[in-house]
Parts: C-alpha cells; structure tokens; sequence
C-alpha cells in the first residue's frame, strides 16, 4: 500500500482462544486498521470471533482468504506445528507478515517462510513483544558494553498432568511433537531475549530431557547453549512443583565484573542492588501497534525484529529437540539451520 495512506487491511489466520485474548483486542483498537478477514477450519470459533470483532469476511480455507480478500498485512496466530504455506503464500503476493512465535516446529518450513519473505518484499515481524518493554531495553542498554561470561533463565511451573488426567489427550496441546511444552513455547523467548539483551547468537546446541511416561509433558528439561563469544547459556525448564523456590529471578546475565539480574517483569539488579523499575507496560499493544504504523506509513525502523531474525531464536531451540532425540549430541545451530 502507499505510505501514510488510508487503514491497513488486516486478515486473521487462527481465531482461537490466545487471538481472541491477545492480539484482536489490540487491532480493534488501533484508528489505523481494519479488520476485513479471518480463517479458521473451526467454524463455531470463526463465527464467534467474527462477530465479536464485527469481520464481515469469513473463510476455513486460508488460501481463499489469501486470493479474495484485499489485505496488507496477515497475522498468523496458528499453532507452530500448524504452519505450512500459508504464510510463505501471502508474502509471496506482497502481504505483510505478523507471525506469531515460535515460527514453527519444522526447520525447512520457518526457512521457506522466510525466503518468501525476502523475495517478496514485504515487512515481517515474529512476536517476541518483550522487546518493545522498556525493562528489557533498559537491560540491553546495561550490557551494552560488558563482555558477557554467562546466561541463566530459569522457568519454574506447576506440576506437569498426569497421563490418565489429561480430559483432552488428542488434543494438540498435550502432544509434544506439535506442542513442545514451556521449553519450545517460553524456549525461543527465552533464546531471543538472551539475543536481544545481549547482541550474542548461539552457535551450538545440546539438551536433555527427563520425561515419566505416567506424565503428560516433561517434568524437568535443560538447554546448554555456546554464545558466539565462547560463554555458555542454561535454560532450565521445570515442571515439578507448585512455586519457585523462594525469590529467583528468570534471567541472570554475567560479565567480566559482575551480574544482572532480572525479575520478570519487577525489577532489575545489578551487583545484587535495585537500579531499575519499570511503569506498568502492555507490550503485545506497543508491537501490534509499531508493526501495523510500519505497514501503514512504510517505516520498517518501527519493527524490532522481521522474520528472518526470528529464525536465529527459533534454530537453536529446534536444534535442541534434535540433540534430545540424539541423547544429548551436541548440534552445530548453524549447520542445523540450513537443513
């Protein structure tokens, strides 16, 4: 579309519960876009949130969406394992992509997406919000001179279902080839925010999984990772116990000299003392917002991260799965991102 002319035409791939809670109160909000389309294969799901959201065009087929409809931009809101050519087919015909994360749980399918997207010309984004926060900005800023040695995130949930609870077993949530769990879903955050605060990629990966066969999801999983720089990275997933034990932060950055602490999204230490303390911030707002102005006006600097970025957080989870499967080998992520 023409720069700072007219509202930006959105449709909607995926109308489920985490659309109807995130990203479409925020689009309904904005002067500048306009709902006009959205596809679901469930139809009960497509027609609510069509008349919640007033879409007047509906389709299960999102290839039809794509050939019908007059759109701009797309957000994909599908599932990762979800994920095949939809996306690669809008960029191709100069829509512009909103991708939700994790891209998804193919690599060479993420990589088709992206390769659409750059022969398409189109902007892109993947919806690691966290960037836009000021907390993480204000850490980024902090460690903008420091020489990193070591990267902790931890994420502690409740105790993972037992097998013979689940209500729903075929479902795609409780299954761990399309789902992942926390250490896919919050893995790649965790990844991409590493990335962000800290300007390192990761080069290498290996992981290991503990995983009952009475449980539904893993009760505990460990991500090793080699920063670019030579320092490792843990990122532990834990689904063993109610509550953290006692008052932890999710990620702690060390450097030559000292550390970083950060309590998401509370506060951040440095050295063990109090520097930062964020205002109350909705960041899935700022990023729809700044992404849609981008497409809107043609500013691609609104955009904190496009597509392609996006896949240098999603190859080293995905190349972690892979070093699991292989009972811990370590995997070269660059080598593992061109497969």
């Amino acid at each position: 579309m023409d720069a700072n002319k007219g509202t930006v035409r959105v449709g909607i791939y995926g109308t489920g519960r985490f659309a109807n809670q995130t990203h479409l109160p925020n689009l309904s909000r904005l002067p500048h876009v306009e709902l006009v389309a959205a596809s679901d294969p469930n139809t009960a799901a497509l027609a609510d949130t069509a008349a919640a959201y007033s879409i007047p065009l509906t389709y299960q087929d999102p290839h039809q969406m794509l050939a019908e409809a007059e759109l701009d931009a797309l957000y994909s809101i599908v599932p990762a394992f979800a994920r095949t050519d939809v996306e690669a087919a809008a960029a191709a015909s100069g829509i512009h992509l909103f991708s939700e994360k994790p891209q998804s749980t193919r690599m060479e399918v993420a990589r088709r997406i992206a390769a659409a997207v750059n022969e398409g010309g189109v902007l892109s984004t993947v919806c690691f919000r966290e960037r836009y926060r000021p907390l993480f900005q204000e850490a980024r800023r902090l460690l903008a001179d420091k020489a990193i040695t070591h990267v902790r995130f931890q994420n502690i949930g409740g105790l993972a279902p037992l097998e013979a609870d689940v209500p729903d077993p075929q479902s795609w949530h409780y299954q761990m080839d399309k789902a992942g769990g926390n250490a896919f879903d919050w893995g790649v955050h965790a990844v991409d925010y590493t990335r962000y605060m800290t300007g390192l990629n990761i080069v290498k990966a290996q992981a290991f999984y503990h995983h009952p066969p009475a449980y539904n999801k893993p009760l505990s999983c460990s991500f090793n990772f080699l920063l670019e720089n030579g320092a490792p990275m843990s990122s532990t997933f834990l689904a063993t116990t109610p509550t953290a034990p006692g008052d932890e932060p999710r990620f702690t950055i060390f450097y030559e000299g000292g550390c970083l602490a950060l309590w998401m999204y509370e506060r951040i230490e440095v050295n063990g003392e109090i520097v930062y303390e964020p205002e109350e911030f909705d960041p899935w707002f700022a990023q729809d917002q700044a992404f849609t102005e981008a497409v809107r006006t043609g500013d691609s600097t609104l955009i904190l991260n496009d597509y392609s970025d996006g896949l240098y957080s999603l190859g080293p989870v995905l190349a972690g799965w892979e070093s699991a499967r292989r009972a811990g080998e370590l995997i070269d992520v660059a080598e593992f991102m061109r497969r």
